[in-house]
């Protein structure tokens, strides 16, 4: 890069990053997400206000490789989060009222979107239309487990026996998920290179088999609490970044290893080990991830946005929440689960964030979603986020009961009249 590149790419990085926040804090005084705002940062700064020329101007085309590569970056670390949040003892204790939430937040949300992408397919023309009809059904059953755990802790929720409901499905839903998605990824995005995509098998086998264990051995030695530090955050991070170039090697998304490595993280005895390392790369994300949200904005534009668009984006908000809610409502009210209740779970189900985001940016690339698709998708991932927090407070789930005893969590769920 040349001076002026580096200039320009400097002043780009703080206008992202003072926007980013600003609406993000707005968007925390108003009772929503952060990452509302942020999003919204990114639509912004694209080319959706005065036909583009606005990003045009502050973001030319020499300097956006560096920003797509920061953002590839973020986006890498944030899945690693991901992966590092999930715990299998979440699983645990919840039996059939988990299974149950997460069977119809999947199949009913996913069913619904086969069929809202056959009624998308005559106004677009994706490269694979068999695998973008999946790709669409998929889209709308995501969950943003990230975010849903943090709606958590701001509302006091975590330790009550909805809070842990809700982390367990939308843990299960998050792995289907991007299971899923590297399914999609190898179909359509590994042409030429199907021999490298087999080797995702034999990879899955060495990071359960061998990585694990040495990460175990390294981070976790003897009987003792490890104690956190700069060199073991370091060697997670380095592992992190190897994992997600090796998918990326094998004709997979990057992201897919970076989700990966998170999850072989070893979890016995390693809480504050776990929650040091999470700390150090919140700290990096908080940069990277605003830098994520415009870069993916740069292909979201509502300014043409018409009656057929507007159509199409009612048909896809319908499906979403209704599939969504609908489908884990009836999921845990199948296990005698009080009314209320269910409906808090649907309502958090609901939320997609971020992570709707990353996959809809998959889709773009791999050629799935054109970018008015692409757009009116960004604005279903907003809005079904900004529902969560008032649909919360019109339910007014109790806070008092925790999950002490989990064997009958139906009997120890209030609900505040």
């Amino acid at each position: 890069m040349n001076s002026h590149q580096l200039q320009i790419l400097f002043l780009d990085l703080a206008i992202i990053l003072v926007l980013a926040r600003g609406l993000g804090h707005l968007a925390s005084r108003i009772q929503q997400p952060p990452v509302v705002g942020e999003i919204l940062a990114g639509v912004l700064l694209g080319p959706t206000l005065f036909d583009g020329v606005l990003s045009e101007t502050l973001f030319p085309d020499d300097v956006r490789p560096v920003l797509s590569g920061v953002a590839n970056l973020g986006v890498a670390l944030f899945m690693f989060m991901v992966g590092l949040e999930i715990e299998g003892n979440m699983m645990k204790g919840h039996g059939r009222t988990m299974v149950a939430a997460a069977v119809g937040s999947t199949a009913v949300p996913f069913l619904l979107g086969i069929g809202l992408a056959f009624a998308l397919l005559p106004g677009h023309d994706p490269a694979d239309r068999g695998t973008f009809v999946v790709f669409i059904g998929l889209a709308v059953s995501v969950t943003a487990f990230p975010v849903l755990a943090r709606i958590l802790a701001e509302r006091g929720l975590t330790r009550t026996a909805i809070g842990a409901i809700a982390l367990a499905t939308a843990a299960f839903v998050d792995v289907v998920a991007w299971s899923a998605l590297a399914a999609v990824n190898a179909s359509v995005g590994a042409a030429g290179n199907h021999k490298l995509v087999l080797l995702t098998v034999p990879y899955l086998a060495v990071m359960l088999f061998v990585v694990r264990p040495l990460l175990r051995r390294f981070l976790t030695p003897g009987d003792k609490a490890p104690e956190p530090g700069p060199l073991k955050f370091a060697v997670v991070l380095v592992g992190a970044l190897l994992s997600a170039a090796a998918t990326e090697a094998m004709g997979m998304h990057h992201i897919f290893g970076a989700f990966l490595f998170g999850l072989v993280v070893p979890r016995e005895r390693a809480q504050a080990l776990r929650a040091d390392i999470h700390d150090r790369t919140s700290h990096l994300t908080s940069v990277l991830l605003p830098v994520y949200f415009v870069v993916a904005g740069f292909q979201v534009d509502l300014s043409g946005v018409g009656l057929t668009g507007l159509r199409e984006l009612s048909l896809i908000l319908l499906v979403a929440v209704a599939g969504k809610f609908g489908g884990t409502y009836l999921g845990a009210r199948a296990t005698k689960l009080a009314p209320r209740p269910a409906a808090a779970l649907a309502a958090l189900m609901n939320t997609r964030g971020l992570t709707e985001l990353v996959i809809l940016g998959v889709g773009l690339h791999l050629g799935l979603l054109d970018n008015s698709l692409y757009s009116l998708m960004v604005v279903m991932a907003v809005v079904t986020t900004v529902m969560t927090g008032p649909l919360l407070s019109r339910i007014k789930i109790g806070r008092s009961v925790t999950v002490a005893d989990e064997t009958t969590p139906h009997e120890r769920i209030s609900a505040t009249p």
